[in-house]
């Protein structure tokens, strides 16, 4: 007697398929990166979000709503952040405001690392999702992404 295994729901295909999706853009970019830049692609991901801050009310973000931003948790982010610290990539302050909160600014050395290396992303990430299109189990959810997203109506 052999064992066969259960089939997947739909909804469990979709989660496997996404997740492979995911894992394979992944580690095309981390390649990329590395090789260009020196960076992972988290660190890649951390000084994106960072650069999009900015002064004045709400600009900077907490810890918690950067991990959020880059998926990681808050004690991930605190190593990520002291790592990118040590190599002159980002800077923390104290907030003017609250003396308990703290920020992370890029340097300007992390702004041209980032500036150098978004090409580099943008051009992994279009070959990695060229790549993968070529799989019929992945090639909807490529053009799904590649499609513009709808806008969402805001109640009144």
């Amino acid at each position: 007697m052999t064992a066969t295994a259960p089939a997947l729901s739909v909804l469990a295909q979709g989660w496997c398929a996404l997740s492979l999706l995911h894992g394979r853009i992944e580690a095309h970019l981390e390649r990329a990166l590395e090789a260009g830049h020196g960076l992972s692609a988290r660190e890649y991901a951390l000084l994106d979000v960072l650069s999009r801050q900015h002064d004045g009310e709400g600009g900077h973000l907490q810890m918690k709503q950067v991990a959020d931003a880059v998926v990681l948790s808050q004690s991930a982010t605190t190593r990520l952040v002291t790592r990118l610290e040590d190599r002159g990539l980002l800077s923390r302050y104290l907030c003017p405001t609250d003396r308990r909160g703290i920020y992370t600014d890029v340097t300007d050395a992390g702004r041209q690392l980032l500036a150098a290396a978004r090409p580099t992303h943008d051009t992994a990430l279009r070959a990695a999702l060229a790549e993968t299109a070529q799989d019929a189990r992945l090639e909807p959810l490529v053009r799904a992404l590649q499609s513009p997203p709808t806008p969402i109506a805001v109640a009144a």
